[in-house]
């Protein structure tokens, strides 16, 4: 099957336009066919500059690239294939030859109404008691048109370059009925359809026109869009008609909703697809939350690669009801992603990260596991020089952290806790029993039960004294990665504090 992206470069991509270009690709892919990029920038006013390579990096980001199209190649944008141009701007001869065909056919028409012409329109019909006017069937033989005006008056209009756009000419009394993938059978009222507009007044086509034209011409087997998208569908309906072509199927998705059961925006959040890549989140745990939101494989697996979603997928399991975007599915989801890395994928990520901060790392012969150490903890790789800091610099000694009433230490019993955790280790590494987990937790578990205390009132302390940190690995653990004299001589330190 031939899918296609056509997002508009009108700022950074959002996340539901990577939905709906991740969804397109999956099924190219599945079927064996091909995803396109094509750029619908009709509306030059709300352009962005830096938009249309923010949709290009992202989409390369999360490895939905395409095969045809508008594409990144060596860092250039460039187009590839054989039904371009792909960049709507570029094909402006071809909407108005399309658009032409319309009105000699009788299916558009010339409007040369003038804006204060419309907004009279408007107030009158509010007055008669229509509270939503629009241009249709009912209005348009009382305005000024290529249908009410002579031959003779619309040809000295257009000789004099009088400003007109071109519309759609809606059928009255139609019921359009299309069949969507994901909604199965939609029908639609012709008197609830305007007399769209196709070409504007600048030349540049609309997205109904541009849309259908496109779409035709580059022999587009699947339309997956968005929910929103909907409302248009007749009209798209009508122009496939109008011009005797076989319309493409149609899926529309659901929408993002927020936590709060609204339409995501972003006003309430983070909603631009770049922004997830900047805070860190992999590529493929991103990939992997969006296919989940709106469509489930049918099992109750959430883990899945995109060679996976590739084999699985499918739009007949797509909901028709909206989706919660949740970050802290995602939050989740990033983790699992990471808790599934073998140590020396994680390490080799991480590694360069850590070094920023602590360039002895890049040496650090033990660098592998202490990683692992880390990665059933960490969310962000960012996260890691913080959790490694201990590693590369003794922290400092901090008595707040050390009392912990929940375990119930106090600093009056820290002293002489310190000296039993000193004694006792001093008989490790040195002599018998070698410096290793095992051994660290029998000897500590001992002492705590010998001397009385809670096994918190050992561990606690000794772990907030090793790493100065609120969260980290166990004290074992901890003793462990930084070995007998590292780990004595911290406890040492701190005793002298007391």
């Amino acid at each position: 099957m031939r899918t296609r992206f056509a997002p508009s470069p009108t700022g950074l991509l959002h996340v539901g336009g990577l939905r709906t270009a991740l969804f397109n690709y999956l099924i190219a892919k599945k079927t064996g066919g091909t995803f396109i990029l094509r750029i619908e920038d009709t509306d030059q006013e709300r352009e962005e500059d830096g938009a249309l390579e923010n949709i290009l990096s992202t989409l390369n980001w999360a490895g939905i690239s395409p095969d045809e199209g508008v594409v990144l190649k060596d860092g250039k944008i460039t187009e590839l294939g054989d039904y371009g141009p792909y960049t709507q701007s570029n094909r402006l001869d071809i909407y108005k030859k399309y658009v032409k065909e319309l009105v000699d056919n009788g299916h558009a028409y010339l409007a040369f109404d003038t804006k204060e012409e419309l907004d009279q329109m408007r107030e009158q019909e509010q007055k008669a008691g229509n509270p939503s006017p629009k241009y249709d069937y009912s209005i348009r033989m009382r305005m000024c048109n290529s249908l009410t005006l002579s031959s003779d008056e619309v040809s000295e209009r257009l000789k004099k370059n009088t400003p007109h756009v071109i519309r759609l000419k809606t059928p009255e009394g139609r019921k359009i009925q299309a069949q969507d993938i994901i909604r199965g059978k939609v029908e639609f009222q012709s008197h609830t359809i305007d007399d769209a507009v196709l070409l504007k007044s600048d030349g540049f086509p609309t997205y109904h026109l541009a849309n259908v034209v496109d779409d035709h011409l580059m022999e587009i087997d699947l339309v997956i869009r968005g929910e929103e998208w909907l409302p248009s569908l007749p009209k798209h309906i009508l122009l496939y008609e109008a011009f005797g072509w076989k319309a493409p199927e149609f899926a529309h998705v659901p929408l993002l909703m927020n936590q709060g059961g609204g339409k995501l925006s972003k006003r309430q959040g983070d909603v631009s697809a770049s922004i997830y890549s900047d805070k860190g989140y992999l590529p493929g745990v991103m990939i992997n939350f969006l296919a989940l939101l709106g469509w489930n494989p049918g099992t109750t697996e959430e883990i899945f690669t995109m060679s996976e979603l590739i084999e699985k997928f499918s739009l007949d399991r797509i909901q028709k009801a909206g989706a919660v975007f949740d970050t802290e599915k995602l939050d989740w989801l990033q983790g699992q992603w990471i808790r599934r890395m073998t140590v020396i994928e994680f390490a080799d990520l991480i590694r360069p990260i850590v070094a920023e901060k602590y360039p002895d790392a890049n040496n650090d012969d033990n660098f592998l596991s202490r990683a692992g150490l880390i990665q059933e903890r960490i969310t962000f790789f960012n996260e890691a020089p913080e959790m490694f800091s201990y590693i590369y610099e003794r922290p400092s000694i901090d008595k707040k952290l050390i009392a912990n009433k929940k375990q119930k230490v106090t600093l009056d019993i820290v002293p002489k806790i310190l000296s039993v955790i000193i004694e006792d280790l001093n008989c490790l590494g040195g002599g018998e029993l070698d410096w290793n987990l095992e051994n660290l937790k029998t000897t500590l578990f001992a002492l705590a039960e010998s001397k009385g205390y809670k096994n918190g009132q050992i561990l606690w302390p000794m772990r907030a004294i090793l790493t100065g940190l609120p969260y980290s690995p166990g004290a074992f653990e901890v003793a462990e990665i930084l070995g007998r004299e590292e780990t004595l001589d911290r406890l040492k330190e701190a005793q002298k504090a007391f």
